[in-house]
């Protein structure tokens, strides 16, 4: 069976930089507060009428497509992951196609939040294990300003999001040694409601109502003890578990790349893995969390600045809603 590998990675990020204080503006919180509890300095907002999710993708897709040295006409399948889609529907991954100028070749959604990328990696893997395709773009990407309540009642979730989106190309690789050796996923639906935005939903005979936008039912609401609870459960789990997988150690690790969620939470997995700080990527300070784009940009980031170099062996690892939680282990 062969392996796939990431041949090309990209990121793109909205040029419309929010700080610490200019949220002091729109509600009550301060930098002080925000830097303290989360680690995050600044994040990326949309411009209306200049980014949407999908057209972000699309920035993030070309830059991985030249890094692998492909065209938009090679690719086989597109794989999008998002909780913030441009439209009810259709998804993302069709207009994704559109903007890349491409025909016929399928478009995936996915939708499992801030594990979605993991998620939509290991979709893509298993197509190109198969044989059934070669050339895979997996995305994530997302808007989240627009969906934020910035009031004193949303503060303390409204402060963590942020926009942007990753991309990576994959494609096959007949050396089992390198690629993709194994992904992991999981998920425990007893915590769905712990991190969620609940309406509108379609359970309900009107799926928006004036009630739902007062009462901030429309808002992403998150109970932070438990999601911190489980999360830095959770991560550490399932980085053993791929790393057990094929008969690796921590200290094997080169790259660590965890969802950035919070600086306190990759702070705590970088010491439970007794990784040093040079080994776990973090970049939560400039984009906040960017849910389902954020290990696609973390990766970029990394192979950017050199962090990543060829035979290395990086870990991805994501927790979040659902409550999901996933990891992939890839030889460079």
């Amino acid at each position: 069976m062969r392996n796939s590998k990431i041949t090309g990675v990209g990121h793109y990020v909205p040029e419309n930089v929010i700080t610490n204080k200019d949220l002091e503006k729109l509600m009550p919180t301060s930098d002080e507060w925000i830097r303290e509890r989360t680690g995050i300095v600044e994040r990326r907002y949309f411009q209306e009428g200049v980014d949407t999710t999908s057209n972000m993708a699309a920035n993030a897709a070309r830059a991985a497509l030249k890094m692998a040295g492909l065209e938009a006409t090679d690719l086989d399948l597109i794989i999008f992951a998002t909780l913030s889609p441009d439209y009810v529907f259709p998804g993302s991954g069709v207009l994704l196609q559109r903007e890349l100028g491409l025909n016929l070749i399928p478009a995936l959604d996915v939708r499992n939040q801030c594990s979605g990328f993991i998620y939509a990696l290991s979709v893509g893997d298993q197509f190109i294990k198969t044989g059934m395709y070669n050339n895979v773009l997996v995305v994530g990407s997302e808007i989240h300003s627009s969906g934020l309540d910035f009031s004193e009642r949303g503060r303390n979730v409204s402060v963590i999001f942020g926009d942007g989106a990753g991309a990576v190309v994959l494609t096959p690789s007949d050396d089992p040694e390198k690629g993709i050796l194994s992904t992991h996923l999981h998920a425990e639906g007893e915590f769905a409601e712990e991190l969620a935005v609940i309406d509108p939903g379609s359970n309900k005979k009107n799926r928006l109502t004036h009630e739902m936008i007062e009462e901030g039912s429309i808002y992403p609401y998150m109970n932070g003890n438990v999601v911190f609870k489980h999360a830095v459960t959770r991560f550490p789990e399932v980085i053993e578990e791929a790393l057990k997988k094929n008969n690796y150690k921590p200290s094997d690790i080169d790259m660590l790349i965890p969802h950035q969620a919070n600086l306190r939470i990759t702070s705590y997995i970088q010491q439970k893995m007794g990784l040093p700080v040079e080994k776990v990527f973090s970049n939560i300070h400039k984009y906040g969390n960017t849910t389902a784009a954020s290990v696609p940009i973390a990766l970029s980031e990394a192979v950017q600045q050199d962090r990543i170099k060829e035979g290395d062996l990086v870990c991805l690892a994501a927790f979040g809603s659902g409550f999901t939680w996933a990891s992939a282990l890839i030889r460079w």
